[in-house]
């Protein structure tokens, strides 16, 4: 695993991109659409499954967006597959009538377990890849409302607006998570937002399991949804069960320096050093926890509290 070269200013790892894998799936209105970035070479390639948001963009929130970040990832040794939700605005005059519009949060959490059912198909479809995915070594990670599919497949539960059911979606083929900029409690949610969103008050951290990084930004305020300020990002961290690990980000807002894509209008904190921070960081964290290397976790939180001008803190549990 090379999870240091972008930030010791080496030349980085090749890496490919190949797009659309196109997978049917019954009763989807639309073709799961996925992209593929993964390192040029190597075997044994971990796979980290990006949820992306919701954001004011089109094609930031479908599988042609995320490009830092999702570079930063395969560079330093992961398989990332990025799938365009029914969320997506590149869909709405496809979808826009669906009962599950807009927000499509249980279609997106089973977006990403319908493509580790097709693992096999996706790794046989993009050239180059068939036999280098480690099928046993899965991460999710998600931004925004992704953060929010996140939570759900590392075990967060929600209610059914419509039915009123408790709803489990957590998938265990998953092993780790990284959640960027994710909402948190629903008890501190807007009325306004409430009525538009009724899914995101019922949200439970107290079941999710299953270990993960999360990234909040210390000047997120997000006051369309809540007056809290940006320790609300931090819930699901300090709402569920460890291990769980925080990395609160120094004056990053909510693109956290710009994860969802190059020179984009929606980023307020554009810094391509604090998102090479994040990249680095959450890659170390994955390669410790899914078994890869035991020290690179470490070795990253060493070298954060050791600079002169931290991007952040670190605290776990």
């Amino acid at each position: 695993m090379n999870t240091s070269a972008s930030a010791a200013g080496t030349s980085p790892a090749p890496v490919l991109s190949f797009s659309p894998v196109v997978l049917p799936v019954a009763g989807r209105p639309v073709d799961l659409q996925v992209r593929v970035t993964a390192p040029a070479q190597g075997t044994g390639l971990p796979v980290i499954l990006l949820s992306h948001g919701h954001g004011g963009s089109n094609n930031l929130s479908s599988l042609n967006g995320y490009g830092p970040i999702v570079n930063l990832w395969a560079e330093a040794g992961y398989v990332v597959i990025q799938p365009t939700h029914l969320s997506s605005k590149t869909l709405a005059n496809q979808v826009s009538d669906h009962p599950e519009a807009p927000l499509f949060w249980r279609s997106r959490a089973e977006d990403l377990t319908h493509v580790l059912d097709r693992l096999d198909v996706i790794e046989s479809t993009v050239p180059h890849l068939a036999g280098r995915i480690d099928h046993g070594r899965v991460a999710v990670a998600g931004h925004s409302l992704g953060g929010f599919t996140a939570n759900l497949l590392l075990g967060a539960q929600v209610t059914d607006p419509a039915s009123g059911e408790r709803v489990s979606l957590r998938e265990s083929r998953i092993k780790a998570g990284v959640v960027l900029a994710a909402p948190g409690r629903g008890d501190v949610i807007h009325a306004s937002m409430v009525e538009q969103l009724p899914v995101f008050e019922t949200i439970d951290f107290s079941t999710m399991i299953t270990p993960a990084l999360v990234v909040a930004g210390d000047k997120d305020e997000s006051r369309h949804f809540t007056d809290v300020g940006p320790g609300w990002h931090a819930d699901p961290y300090a709402l569920a069960p460890g291990p769980k690990s925080l990395l609160t980000v120094f004056d990053a807002e909510h693109g956290l320096g710009g994860i969802a894509g190059y020179d984009a209008d929606e980023t307020t904190d554009e810094n391509p050093e604090r998102v090479a921070a994040v990249g680095h960081l959450t890659a170390a964290y994955l390669a410790t926890t899914l078994g890869l290397d035991a020290h690179a976790w470490q070795r990253a939180c060493d070298a954060l509290v050791s600079g002169t001008a931290p991007v952040g803190r670190i605290e776990s549990k």
